[in-house]
């Protein structure tokens, strides 16, 4: 049975004023809430289980998905009584599989989820990241000096290219043993440990559409884009 854990518990401060009302993944897309459009991409990839994790305003959550019989899956929860960060809240989960997937409750993509999923688990990762490529423009001249403070180098409103974490994790059930108790614990503690500890780290780069709704500016893109996004998707 495919298990996905998603991290629903944050205020989402970065989109207000619209979350004052509603938290973040309840927010509309089209005629979906994001977490809805999640929720029947996760099944239309096989997943027959998932684990809110929440906090704030937990009950809104509670009362619109129940026990996501409406979408011919199981729906439970996981309650927070403090902030977690990201990978805390696995930990007060008891009957997670040896291998899950654990996203953000706000990302529009057109990831195959279970097809990540399921690739972790042939490779036996321990964790593994999907990422996207993103773009940072410069809009200064970037003056580059020596230790003297001299002119040695110069480039014209360059472009840096990097890939930054999707929010999307597939996890093996061993990462469980490096995360404390009641204690905030993001995914940034984790990468670091174990990068630190040269433990082995995997990471796919997604080629296709993602955005995190997480600025109103975010929010409106995606709003934007899903008229078209969401024609090759099957959230029946």
């Amino acid at each position: 049975m495919k298990r996905a854990v998603i991290l629903a518990g944050g205020k989402g401060t970065r989109l207000r004023p619209y979350t004052v009302v509603l938290p973040k993944p309840l927010m509309p897309i089209g005629e979906f809430p994001i977490l809805e459009v999640i929720i029947r991409q996760l099944k239309s990839h096989g997943f027959e289980h998932i684990t809110l994790a929440v906090n704030h305003q937990s009950e809104l959550f509670k009362a619109f998905f129940g026990d996501g019989a409406k979408w011919g899956m199981k729906i439970d929860y996981s309650l927070e009584n403090m902030p977690l960060s990201t990978m805390g809240p696995l930990k007060l989960i008891e009957d997670l599989p040896s291998e899950f997937l654990v996203m953000n409750g706000d990302i529009l993509s057109d990831v195959n989820y279970g097809e990540f999923l399921a690739s972790h688990a042939r490779k036996q990762s321990l964790f593994t990241i999907s990422a996207a490529r993103r773009t940072q423009h410069i809009d200064y001249g970037v003056l580059r000096v020596d230790g003297e403070s001299r002119l040695n180098g110069f480039e014209e409103k360059p472009r840096i290219d990097y890939l930054v974490s999707m929010g999307v994790y597939a996890v093996s059930r061993e990462v469980l043993d490096v995360i404390p108790r009641n204690v905030p614990f993001g995914f940034d503690h984790l990468v670091l440990g174990y990068l630190e500890q040269n433990r082995p780290v995997d990471v796919v780069e997604h080629t296709g559409y993602w955005l995190d709704i997480g600025r109103p500016d975010d929010y409106q893109k995606a709003i934007d884009d899903w008229p078209e996004l969401s024609k090759d998707m099957d959230l029946t």
